[in-house]
């Protein structure tokens, strides 16, 4: 099946599904005769299950870690459930459905996440709210394009200082000077536009879109 009828049928967006793709989270089979992506419904349940995982909190690496075997359900419920305490969350549907996935017999890929999001559904529908998972993880992103343009910013801010010391020390023509410091100048603002608009990415793009569920 497409990519539209795997997001249909798991109840999520065709962005949730490429975003579960970049983080490693669903590897769909591909076509041999177009090479585009082919969704089974198996791919449909994992998505379910990573969708559950999503709504309860669990971040995109430990589902990862999960799918590849390096951490069980079990325990990764089990540090959840710590998680939420710890923090203070008062969340009880949510630590009841970590609670009774920590006892479940099988392992991730086994999980029957369909029924538990049905009961969720219905919670929701009485008026009980579940974890929005975008608020750590756009957080993180937020971070890194932050420090990643400050960087940046305060090396070419540098370099313009240097330039106009070195022109005091041996005056270069106006020319070069004015060129170097427009060239340098022009580069910051040019990050300072992609950071905007990376942050607006996070805000409200596409990543926001992955991110609800």
């Amino acid at each position: 099946m497409k990519i539209n009828q795997a997001a249909e049928l798991a109840g999520i967006t065709s962005k949730n599904i490429r975003f579960y793709e970049d983080q490693g989270l669903i590897d769909p089979g591909r076509d041999p005769q177009n090479g585009y992506r082919e969704y089974s419904m198996d791919d449909v349940r994992r998505l379910e299950q990573i969708k559950l995982m999503r709504r309860l909190g669990v971040s995109c690496e430990n589902i990862r870690k999960m799918k590849e075997g390096g951490l069980t359900l079990e325990r990764c419920m089990r540090e959840h459930l710590r998680e939420l305490e710890k923090n203070g969350e008062s969340i009880e549907h949510m630590k009841i459905i970590c609670g009774e996935l920590s006892r479940e017999s099988g392992d991730y890929s086994s999980m029957d996440a369909s029924s538990y999001l049905a009961r969720m559904k219905e919670l929701e529908n009485g008026g009980v709210q579940f974890m929005d998972i975008k608020m750590s993880d756009v957080k993180k992103r937020k971070s890194g394009a932050i420090i990643a343009a400050a960087a940046v910013v305060i090396f070419m801010a540098l370099m313009i200082a240097l330039v106009i010391w070195a022109d005091t020390v041996d005056p270069a023509p106006k020319g070069i000077l004015v060129f170097t410091i427009v060239l340098f100048g022009s580069i910051i603002v040019g990050v300072l536009i992609a950071l905007n608009q990376r942050l607006r990415e996070l805000e409200g793009g596409e990543l926001d879109a992955a991110d609800k569920y």
